[in-house]
This record gives C-alpha cells, sequence and structure tokens, in this order.
C-alpha cells in the first residue's frame, strides 16, 4: 500500500507541474496578444508534454519511481522462494541411462535405404599414369572396362590432324595423345560407355567429347569425308 501512494504522490506531482506550466504558458501568450482559445490550447498542449515527459522520466513508464527497482526485485525474488516453498521436493528427474552392452546389440531391423548400393559401389582405387587420371571399380565411367582401345604411338608414325575435330584444339590434341589415341578410327569406334570414359577423364575438358560430337565428327573424317569444321583447318582459317 506504501509503495503505492507512493506511485500515486509521484505521478500527480509530474502531471501538477504540467498544469502549472500550461496555465503559465496560456497566461503568458495572452499578455503578448495571443486570443484566449490560441493561449488555451498550447497551455494544454505544454501540459500534455510535460506532464507525460516527467511521469516517464521521473517515475517510470509504469508510474512507479525508478528508485524502487531493487524493491521490485527484492519482491520478485521473496514471491519465487514462496512458491518454491510451497512445493518442496521436487526435482526433475535424469533420464534413464542405457547399459553399454545394451547400446552394443542394438542394430537396425531393416537394411537402410542405398545400404547394399553404395556396398555394391566400392572399390580399390588407383592411379592410370597413361591416363592421368583416378580410376575405381564402383564407377563406370572411370573403370578399365570401359576405357576405349588405345595406342602406344601413331600407326606408321604418323598420327591424324585431331584438330580437324571441332573441339579439339593443339592442348586437347596433345592430351588425347597422351591417353593412346591418335587416329580418327580410334575415335570413332567409341561406344558410349567409352565416350563417357573419355569425357571422365579429359583433365579441365571433363564432358568435351559429348558435346562436340567427336565420335560422329570422327566417323566421317576416317572414311575420307569432310566437315565444314576440317575444311577451314584445311584451309588455314583455325589455328
Amino acid at each position: 500500500m506504501a509503495t503505492q501512494r507512493k506511485d500515486m504522490t509521484c505521478t500527480i506531482t509530474c502531471w501538477g507541474i504540467g498544469v502549472l506550466l500550461g496555465i503559465m504558458t496560456t497566461v503568458g501568450l495572452m499578455v503578448v496578444g495571443w486570443s484566449f482559445l490560441q493561449g488555451a490550447f498550447m497551455g494544454v498542449l505544454a501540459w500534455l508534454i510535460v506532464g507525460g515527459v516527467l511521469a516517464v522520466a521521473v517515475c517510470g513508464e509504469t508510474g512507479r519511481p525508478k528508485d524502487n527497482a531493487e524493491q521490485i526485485r527484492a519482491e520478485m525474488a521473496a514471491a519465487r522462494e514462496r512458491v518454491q516453498g510451497a512445493t518442496p521436493g521436487i526435482t526433475p528427474k535424469p533420464a534413464p541411462s542405457v547399459p553399454a552392452d545394451v547400446r552394443s546389440k542394438v542394430q537396425p531391423s531393416a537394411a537402410l535405404a542405398g545400404e547394399a548400393e553404395l556396398a555394391g559401389r566400392k572399390g580399390s582405387w588407383s592411379y592410370d599414369s597413361g591416363a592421368g587420371h583416378a580410376s575405381g571399380a564402383g564407377h563406370d565411367a572411370g573403370t578399365d572396362a570401359a576405357k576405349p582401345a588405345t595406342l602406344t604411338a601413331a600407326r606408321d608414325g604418323k598420327a591424324d590432324d585431331l584438330k580437324k575435330i571441332k573441339g579439339v584444339g593443339p592442348k586437347l590434341e596433345e592430351m588425347l595423345h597422351s591417353m593412346g589415341f591418335y587416329h580418327f578410327d580410334q575415335v570413332a569406334s567409341w561406344s558410349e560407355q567409352e565416350l563417357a570414359w573419355v569425357d571422365e577423364n579429359l583433365e579441365g575438358f571433363k564432358g568435351r567429347a559429348s558435346r562436340d560430337e567427336w565420335v560422329a565428327q570422327a566417323k566421317l573424317l576416317a572414311q575420307g569425308g569432310e566437315t565444314e569444321f576440317s575444311k577451314r583447318v584445311d584451309g588455314g582459317d583455325v589455328y
């Protein structure tokens, strides 16, 4: 009750100061020539502004004096103690622990989705120095079974101009030579799996063989035909 009376006194005092300042504002403006209505309007405005600011600044937003903060915290602490004292001995129960021997025996009742597929894709990985790539038994495009037939050197010591295949520049031609490909008929004979293997192992140019349709071009060139691109190469317009 005493705290409530102090709150009320603080609030009334703040608004009283606002009323006093509002009256003084009204009278002062009438003295300098303002009409009564104009002076009264400004007085009411001054009362609302000053009274409200003082109530918030001095008594706090709830009308409770700021210096009562410690008392408020003490009252809240006392209330918590009373609540805890009313229900003694209530503590949360710890979760039951599972014995180690039981945890070790827990196994999934059924195979997980994708488990068989992952097991089937496991393989031993090795580095193929001839192709300059890592290959593994679980990856179709990287297995030796999918690797096209290669040569250790060009037939009769003369390689075809692989740069006539659109998409094969000087750098790629050197890479194809290092992989064992020197002739159009080699490229023309690639199966889909072999083409995928080449795509995967073109370091820095992966996917180029399929994207530029090397096999189709090589078949025509291997038969002695020409493409629009090969004609430009022969004419010196490319490279």
